[in-house]
């Protein structure tokens, strides 16, 4: 039990690690593409094992997760946010569901490869919308200073009407 949560925990950290190294991100963004990779994981694996929803729906908050991050350390280390949202959704990618797929296909079992197809669709869509619904939030929204000048902006009208 113990090594499972471990290998569950260490794996994506050092996958998506591994991952940031091929795309030749700065070594000073190592730590935080490990770190978001290795949280998005978390919550897709938290999901899908202690809850009744799907690896689709899963995918999508572990994406979610993964996005939001992404944001964050964009705005706190001022780099690109592919940098870390790349590297972060690796764990998430329905890698052997295609390839399962493909082996059906290969194998002629075509109701499984139809079975195994549609799940690695259903996941690869959840994984877009996730990232679709976090990025359109505005980029101000992570800033620090936005929610400052916002209480400011709103303690000034009310005092504006009074």
């Amino acid at each position: 039990m113990i090594r499972e949560i471990i290998a569950n925990i260490l794996c994506p950290f050092v996958g998506t690690i591994g991952y940031s190294v091929l795309y030749n991100v700065p070594k000073r963004y190592y730590f935080s593409c490990g770190m978001t990779g290795m949280a998005g994981w978390i919550v897709y694996l938290s999901i899908v094992k202690f809850t009744v929803l799907s690896a689709a729906i899963a995918s999508f908050f572990g994406t979610v997760v993964v996005v939001l991050i992404s944001r964050m350390l964009t705005v706190r280390l001022k780099c690109p946010v592919t940098v870390f949202l790349i590297s972060g959704i690796f764990p998430l990618v329905p890698g052997a569901g295609v390839y399962y797929t493909a082996y059906y296909l290969v194998m002629e079992q075509l109701s499984l490869a139809a079975e195994r197809g549609l799940e690695a669709l259903k996941v690869a869509f959840g994984i877009v919308l996730g990232i679709a619904v976090v990025l359109s939030v505005p980029r101000e929204f992570f800033q620090p200073g936005y929610w400052r000048q916002r209480k400011y902006r709103i303690r000034k009208k009310e005092t504006r009407k009074l």
